[in-house]
């Protein structure tokens, strides 16, 4: 096929890729419904959409190490339960 980038192809394919896994990831932390790992209190993983976004109270995928120091985006075992008022504050204090 003219003009048909092979290497493109294959860079879209790796990035889909990740995506799915680290979706994967992100799918069974949620199912494990555990309570937040820097206080301990229960996260509200019902929230969905923007409301989780935005609810103090709501589920992000935490990392133990962070992505911008090195902490791997697709290890399971880098993946840690927290309520988004404890993510975003510790985002603020790294910075």
């Amino acid at each position: 096929m003219p003009g048909h980038n092979r290497s493109h192809d294959d860079t879209t394919l790796r990035a889909a890729n990740q995506y799915v896994t680290a979706f994967n990831a992100l799918a069974a932390q949620l199912a494990l419904l555990l309570p937040c790992w820097w206080c301990g209190q229960p996260i509200r993983y019902d929230f969905t959409g923007r409301a989780a976004q935005r609810h103090r109270d709501a589920f992000p995928l935490h990392h133990a190490a962070p992505l911008s120091r090195g902490g791997d985006l697709l290890d399971p075992a880098n993946a840690r339960s927290a309520h988004h008022r404890r993510n975003s504050a510790r985002a603020v204090i790294r910075s």
